[in-house]
C-alpha cells in the first residue's frame, strides 16, 4: 500500500497539474471506485462538474483537492490507486475506474485503480480539512506536527513500538516499510514496550522516521512494482536505499548478520538480529 511518501510524490504532481483548472466532465466507469460517495455516480459527477480545483492537500496517505465551491475531492489509494495525468486521446488504462476532463482541453486526470481497494468522494465543505479525515493524526513532515507531543503520546501507549508507528491516530503516514526502516537506523526491534523507551529513544526513533520518510520523498517513493506510480506514470527508487524491508538473508549494512523476517499482523517484519535484538520477556 503506498505510504506517506508515495501520496506526497502524487501530491505534488497533482499539485503541479491540475490546481487552478476547472473540471469539465466526470465520468465513472466503475461504482466501487467511488462506494464512498453514498449519493452516487450521477451526484458524483455533476457535483464536481464545473468546479475549480485549488492546492492539493494530503493528511497522512489521504489525498484532497479543495474546490472553489467549499467542497473537496477526496483520494485514497488504496493498494493499487494510481491517479495519473493523461492527453485526452490517450487509450483508456485496463483498470481506468474514473475519468476528468477539464475545460482547457488539457491532460485528463484518470483514476486507475486494479484491486480497487482505493476510492474518491466529495466532502462536503472539506476544502480546509475534510470532516471525513480529522481523526487522521499529523504525520512528521506536517509542519504543525509537534515533537513533545508525540513523544509523551507515545510512551503512554502500553504497545509495541512499531504498532504504534502503524497508528494513525497518534503518527501518521508511516506503513509498514518506512517503520521498518527507521527501527532499523534507530537500532530498535518492533516489539519493544513503547512505555519503557526513554524521551530521548522515542526523540531519536521520530528524526529516523522524519529522516526516511524525507528522504523517500526525494526519490519519488518506492515501487516494487507497477502498482504505484506517480501522476506521469514514473517509478520511485527509493527501494534502492532500504536497509531493512525485502532484504531477508542479505547482509545487514551496518554489521553484516543476515537480516531476518518475522511474521508481523498479517505481514511481515525485517530487521537486523544483532542491530536490533528483540526485547527479553517480562515475567
Amino acid at each position: 500500500m503506498p505510504e506517506l511518501p508515495e501520496v506526497e510524490t502524487v501530491r505534488r504532481g497533482l499539485d503541479k497539474w491540475v490546481s487552478g483548472r476547472r473540471i469539465a466532465t466526470v465520468e465513472v466507469l466503475h461504482p466501487r471506485a467511488i462506494r464512498r460517495h453514498l449519493p452516487g455516480s450521477a451526484h458524483f459527477a455533476d457535483v464536481l462538474a464545473g468546479r475549480r480545483v485549488g492546492a492539493v492537500m494530503r493528511r497522512g496517505k489521504y489525498l484532497w483537492l479543495p474546490l472553489d465551491d467549499e467542497d473537496a475531492l477526496i483520494g485514497h489509494l488504496g493498494m493499487s490507486g494510481q491517479l495519473l495525468l493523461r492527453p485526452v486521446a490517450a487509450p483508456p488504462e485496463t483498470h481506468l475506474r474514473v475519468r476528468f476532463t477539464f475545460d482547457d482541453d488539457g491532460p485528463e486526470l484518470r483514476f486507475v485503480d486494479q484491486r480497487t481497494f482505493g476510492g474518491l468522494s466529495v466532502s462536503a465543505g472539506g476544502a480546509v480539512l475534510p470532516a471525513e479525515l480529522a481523526h487522521i493524526a499529523l504525520d512528521p513532515v506536517d509542519s504543525l506536527f509537534v515533537d513533545d507531543a508525540f513523544v509523551e503520546a507515545m510512551r503512554r501507549r502500553r504497545t509495541e513500538v512499531k504498532r504504534a508507528l502503524l497508528d494513525q491516530t497518534l503518527i501518521s503516514g508511516v506503513g509498514n516499510i518506512y517503520a521498518d526502516e527507521a527501527l532499523w537506523r534507530a537500532s530498535l526491534h518492533g516489539a519493544r514496550d513503547t512505555s519503557r523507551l526513554t524521551r530521548p529513544a522515542v526523540r531519536r526513533l521520530l528524526e529516523h522516521v522524519r529522516d526516511v520518510l524525507n528522504e523517500a520523498i526525494g526519490q519519488g517513493g518506492t515501487s516494487f512494482d507497477a502498482l504505484y506510480v506517480d501522476v506521469n506514470g514514473e517509478s520511485g527508487y527509493f527501494d534502492r536505499s532500504l536497509n531493512a524491508y525485502g532484504r531477508e538473508g542479505l547482509p545487514c549494512k551496518r554489521c553484516g548478520t543476515p537480516i531476518r523476517r518475522e511474521a508481523f499482523m498479517n505481514r511481515s517484519s525485517f530487521s537486523c538480529p544483532k542491530c536490533q535484538p528483540r526485547p527479553r520477556r517480562i515475567l
